[in-house]
């Protein structure tokens, strides 16, 4: 007999719990029982847009920009377009199941964002650099012969029968095509709600790349339309149960937050709430911020369940989350502070968490803040002070703002993260306007690797910073400022002297200065 792979049988085990749970009956009321007789799923493909997705799949790195610019030119492509062929390619080569593969997808709905805050010359720039990834890691992972998703078709079920429960049971026991089943039922009938229920599986675990995932995926179905959302949202679910596989092999317990959200749910009355619209003073706000910064991850989720039974607006408890992981970023002491870093992986979960909460019933808007607070604490295990320090900022006295913005530009491009910081403060407290100060770090996100993070983390403050009070909101750019220093120059692997891979050929097709 041959040898079964860790997955194969990871998902055979908890297919027989899932089913011993719930009953052939109910298993087939489910479509269950169907999806695991197909042994032939029919290719995946995407209609008008196929030529250009298998285009984004077997092309090569270095044929790709051009080809792309080409297309650009000659006015048989547009850039939303081309965002929406690269997600469904990375989608379709990945399923949600590759670092780098979900990173370059969840850089995508960003990188489109970017392109339109910039004049036309410049606008396919941020794209172009995201799609070079993309295509990369495609053609490292063997391409169209080793693509990973397949049609799933969706099963006739019982009205009622297949939620966001039996979708979080068939992810628990990690059987993919359960899970699989299960959601293209709920995307048959809705897309709002089978990102709702969704919402169920990705609850379950404080995993970054669980929550960013599920969220980018959903800022891109304006660009992928209807007939596709499904795939990109299914990404969510099949990394939900590789997750729950790694857990069972590696001997882990279940994570905390799995008992400790229904009991907060039920303890404070939020199955099915009537959230209030009280909003927190300034006071309140920080001193929110601060429960949330310093406890342990159990204590501030209780914190922000009792603010929402207690009526304060989602909006203030979700402000106060995202300040409190920004203080992460700020706090941090280590010398890089960009990529996979604790602040930036901490603002990007908040933003998500955020984001879903405000598209999803009452429920999973509480459930969302309660697990957003408890994944973001850190028990306030970094410094006292944020930066930028007395002494940064010290070594900024210039008031012009033409002035603070070359200072701003010299010490990213030195890498000196607290003298960055001082510049923008002060350009803050000045009351000079704040998108001069995003153009210059724009185009840093731009030109630059990040880790992998680059993109993401540039909306996240974007959005985060227009979404906060004015007492507050500059904090968040100044941690974007931070993160920027420490990314000027550097490679996913930390060597010096680089900038983003595809970005000077992307610069010199497209005629722009690099």
């Amino acid at each position: 007999m041959s040898q079964m792979s860790r997955r194969a049988f990871l998902a055979d085990v908890g297919r027989g719990m899932l089913l011993a749970s719930i009953g052939g009956s109910v298993a087939t009321d489910l479509g269950l029982m169907p999806a695991l007789a197909d042994a032939a799923p029919k290719p995946l493909t995407f209609g008008t847009l196929e030529p250009l997705v298998a285009l984004m799949q077997e092309t090569s790195l270095g044929r790709l920009q051009p080809l792309l610019v080409d297309k650009l030119r000659t006015g048989n492509l547009d850039l939303g377009a081309l965002v929406a062929a690269a997600s469904l390619a990375n989608a379709r080569q990945f399923g949600g199941e590759d670092y780098i593969g979900f990173h370059a997808l969840m850089a995508m709905a960003p990188a489109y964002q970017m392109s339109r805050e910039l004049p036309a010359s410049h606008g396919a720039l941020p794209i172009l650099k995201v799609l070079y990834r993309n295509t990369g890691r495609i053609a490292a992972h063997g391409g169209r012969k080793h693509e990973v998703l397949r049609a799933v078709t969706p099963t006739r079920v019982r009205d009622g029968r297949v939620d966001g429960v039996a979708l979080r049971a068939a992810t628990r026991a990690a059987d993919m095509d359960g899970a699989e089943t299960v959601f293209a039922s709920l995307a048959a009938r809705s897309t709002a709600r089978a990102y709702n229920e969704l919402q169920y599986a990705i609850q379950d675990d404080t995993e970054v790349h669980r929550v960013v995932l599920a969220h980018r995926a959903w800022s891109l179905l304006d660009l992928v339309g209807a007939d596709n959302a499904h795939t990109l949202l299914r990404e969510s679910v099949r990394f939900c149960v590789d997750a729950e596989m790694s857990r069972v092999a590696r001997g882990q317990r279940e994570p905390e937050v799995r008992a400790l959200l229904p009991r907060l749910l039920e303890t404070y009355a939020l199955h099915d709430p009537q959230l209030g619209s009280r909003r927190l003073e300034d006071a309140g706000l920080l001193d929110l911020i601060t429960t949330i910064y310093d406890s342990a991850p159990a204590v501030a989720a209780e914190a922000v369940a009792a603010a929402l039974a207690a009526g304060v607006a989602p909006e203030d408890v979700g402000e106060a989350i995202s300040l409190a992981a920004n203080a992460l970023e700020l706090r941090d002491r280590s010398p890089r502070v960009h990529g996979a870093c604790a602040g930036v992986h901490a603002s990007d979960s908040a933003n998500a968490w955020r984001s879903i909460a405000r598209v999803t019933d009452a429920r999973n808007t509480a459930a969302s803040l309660i697990v957003g607070a408890h994944h973001i604490s850190e028990g306030g295990r970094y410094g006292a002070e944020p930066y930028p320090l007395e002494s940064h900022l010290e070594s900024v006295q210039a008031t012009d703002s033409g002035e603070l913005l070359r200072v701003l530009d010299a010490a990213v491009r030195s890498n000196d993260q607290g003298r960055a910081c001082a510049a923008v403060l002060r350009y803050g407290a000045l009351g000079h306007c704040e998108d001069d100060v995003f153009g210059v770090l724009r185009r840093f996100a731009i030109s630059e690797d990040g880790r992998l993070h680059g993109e993401k983390y540039y909306v996240t403050v974007r959005e985060e910073f227009a979404r906060t009070r004015p007492a507050f909101r500059w904090r968040h750019l100044i941690g974007l400022v931070r993160a920027t220093a420490s990314a000027y120059g550097y490679t996913v692997d930390d060597v010096p002297g680089h900038r983003a891979p595809g970005y000077e050929q992307a610069c010199e097709l497209l005629g722009v200065e690099a």
